[in-house]
């Protein structure tokens, strides 16, 4: 039986596409851009305001309250004696103070005669730090201003303070012509108590702080009392 050919079909599909879709434009991708950046700056700027108002940095607080010469010797011209100095760290900051590198000195008449390294530590947020330093101080000489002193007046009153002889300082001797030259009643030692540290807040922000405080600190000659502080 003879073999029929099929009937072609009308239908014939259509020829590949070559038409591309349409790229997003150069202006939408830079609009995306800007807006994404502005977002990122009041991210930025809401962060600093925060940080600004609620955990602004500030540096500790010192406060003085009072110094002591629990032992005072006086040999010649020179003086030895043992320096306490009492004092409170305030850390007014949200986050925790870490203190290092801090000392206590004490000056006499511009030198240095006394240093005490403070051990590290931390203070708390909000915190008061009661410390209290207590050192040694090496024999040095006196330097203080000197007084003209007739022989009466030095017999009269032999309390007021040692007396220069023969270029040095001591306690009764008169130089050719009757007259001596004594010692102020008095000495100014200046301590300088120096706190430095870090306050971190929210693990990410350090601020480094570092805060000094002066005292000038009168002094007896004659028995070490302190007679004046003032910071």
């Amino acid at each position: 039986m003879p073999h029929k050919p099929r009937p072609e079909s009308d239908y014939h599909p259509p020829p590949p596409s070559h038409h591309r879709q349409p790229r997003p434009s150069s202006q939408t991708n830079l609009a995306s851009c800007l807006v994404a950046t502005v977002f990122l700056i009041l991210i930025a700027v809401a962060a600093l305001v925060v940080y600004f108002t609620m955990f602004r940095p500030k540096d500790p607080e010192i406060s003085v309250s009072s110094v002591q010469l629990p032992s005072f010797s006086t040999s010649n011209s020179s003086v030895s004696f043992t320096f306490s100095q009492y004092a409170s760290i305030r850390n007014p900051n949200r986050a925790d103070f870490s203190h290092f590198g801090s000392s206590l000195q004490l000056f006499y008449s511009g030198n240095q005669v006394g240093f005490l390294f403070i051990p590290a530590g931390r203070i708390d947020a909000g915190r008061t730090k009661y410390m209290a330093a207590t050192f040694d101080i090496e024999s040095f000489p006196i330097v203080a201003p000197l007084t003209p002193v007739s022989a009466s007046a030095a017999e009269i009153d032999p309390g007021m303070g040692p007396e220069v002889t023969g270029g040095g300082i001591g306690f009764g001797g008169m130089v050719p012509g009757g007259v001596g030259y004594r010692v102020g009643p008095t000495m100014e030692l200046a301590s300088r108590l120096e706190m430095k540290g870090r306050v971190r807040f929210l693990h990410f922000f350090t601020h480094h702080a570092r805060t000094t405080t002066d005292c000038m600190i009168t002094v007896a000659v004659t028995d070490g009392s302190v007679l004046g502080l003032r910071c």
